[in-house]
């Protein structure tokens, strides 16, 4: 059994991020006081410094938050149910400054119906940013859930919309 790794990266734009990995994969991004936290207990154990992964990550991030990466390159293994997974494949898709409605995630996954469970599976994505799922919004382009809150959503957002060449929010 692969022991699980982390690294807290202290100093983004949105707080501290605390990376968490398991082989060669990223299973966690996690903000401070985000909903649906797993416990720190999940995180495993402190990561060497000279973790390749970890450092691959940490490095990918900040060449996003400077606006100088639009995708990531990121081997990733969320936990989760299957469809829980159709639904962050599903996010990966959302190119960047882009946008989707919860009601149209559900449409591309085939369950029009399913925008509530679409929603909540959304809540629960625990690769944040990587698996942008602050790319979903409300029907009418509100700002609507996010599980690491509403000013990180924007805050996101902006960054991605200031590199596009246009404001969003």
């Amino acid at each position: 059994m692969t022991t699980r790794r982390y690294a807290v990266l202290p100093d983004t734009p949105v707080g501290p991020l605390t990376l968490v990995a398991e082989g060669q994969a990223l299973v966690g991004l996690w903000m401070e006081d985000q909903r649906h936290h797993p416990g720190t207990a999940s995180y495993g154990v402190p990561a060497d410094s000279d973790d390749e992964l970890l450092a691959q990550v940490a490095a990918q991030l900040g060449e996003y938050f400077a606006g100088e990466r639009t995708s990531f390159d990121i081997p990733l293994a969320p936990d989760g149910t299957p469809f829980q997974k159709r639904v962050w494949e599903e996010l990966l898709r959302i190119p960047f400054a882009g946008t989707v409605s919860y009601g149209q995630l559900a449409q591309r996954l085939g369950s029009p119906g399913a925008s509530r469970a679409v929603g909540l599976a959304n809540g629960r994505n625990p690769i944040g940013i990587v698996v942008p799922c602050h790319r979903v919004i409300g029907t009418a382009g509100s700002l609507t859930g996010y599980g690491g809150g509403l000013e990180r959503k924007r805050i996101l957002l902006d960054l991605e919309s200031r590199v596009a060449g246009h404001l969003l929010f």
